[in-house]
């Protein structure tokens, strides 16, 4: 009966001893007070890890990819994402009587930490065309044809044209003959629109004020000129992005836009 109870003693001795050295209390990521940006070999603890084993484990970033995270990584390591401020207003266009750029842009506000989203883009351009210097409008024509997306019609700079009643605007429709690989590379948020340009395809272009100035009766670039002969080809180019440019043919001139939004463009 003694050697019974000897034997039981021996045996829970010998189980308390394997827990205390396979399972060492608490540990992990908050015990161990870490928590490190990126891969970091050196950011490690031990104890039970995600998936209900016990080791060694780590409190970087990338264990999330990884999967060898310790089992507090989340609570002790919170995944905080990049905040940004909202945009802000689109600047001028950078020079007068000429095509080219306007820009915006935006601030961190929140720095991402632990496998957060990281920070989107802090900067857009976008195309534009001024045709006001401090001596008054540009004397030189914009051409060739100049052209942007049709939203773009809602957020330009409006400057008060005399006599603006008597110039309401007009649509043209035109079939684009040629255009550059360039169009199709266009991956910025302000000129994925040039990504619908194909050769082939009929697109409405509309003119409207400020490209329809006072005293003027058209657009730079709408091929009125050309109006007995539409065989002829018009030179046309994107705003925004100098490769993306090509030639079209006018079918004719149309009284209101009809296309579909992402075959309807803007003189500028």
């Amino acid at each position: 009966m003694t050697v019974c109870r000897s034997s039981s003693s021996v045996t829970s001795l010998f189980v308390a001893v394997v827990l205390s050295l396979v399972a060492p209390g608490q540990s992990g990521c908050r015990d161990a007070d870490l928590c490190c940006t990126g891969r970091d070999p050196s950011c490690v603890s031990r104890g039970w890890k995600s998936d209900r084993s016990y080791g060694t484990c780590y409190c970087d970033q990338a264990c999330v990819s990884t999967l060898d995270c310790c089992h507090d990584y989340d609570t002790a390591c919170p995944a905080v994402s990049c905040v940004v401020s909202e945009w802000t207003q689109w600047s001028g266009c950078a020079e007068p009587c000429k095509a080219t750029v306007r820009r915006r842009s935006r601030t961190i506000v929140q720095e991402p930490h632990n496998a957060g989203k990281p920070c989107p883009h802090l900067e857009e351009h976008a195309g534009c065309a001024e045709y006001w210097t401090d001596e008054g409008h540009c004397h030189n024509s914009l051409v060739p044809a100049l052209i942007t997306s049709g939203g773009y019609g809602n957020a330009r700079k409006k400057r008060d044209i005399p006599d603006s009643s008597a110039n309401t605007g007009y649509c043209v429709q035109f079939q684009l003959t040629t255009l550059t690989k360039g169009c199709q590379q266009s991956a910025d948020p302000h000129t994925q629109w040039m990504q619908n340009l194909r050769e082939g395809h009929r697109v409405c272009v509309e003119c409207q004020p400020p490209a329809l100035a006072a005293g003027q009766t058209h657009c730079a670039g709408d091929g009125v000129e050309e109006e007995e002969s539409r065989r002829w080809s018009l030179q046309w180019q994107a705003v925004g992005n100098p490769r993306c440019r090509g030639a079209w043919r006018r079918v004719g001139r149309l009284e209101a836009c009809s296309c579909p939004t992402a075959h309807s463009f803007l003189f500028i």
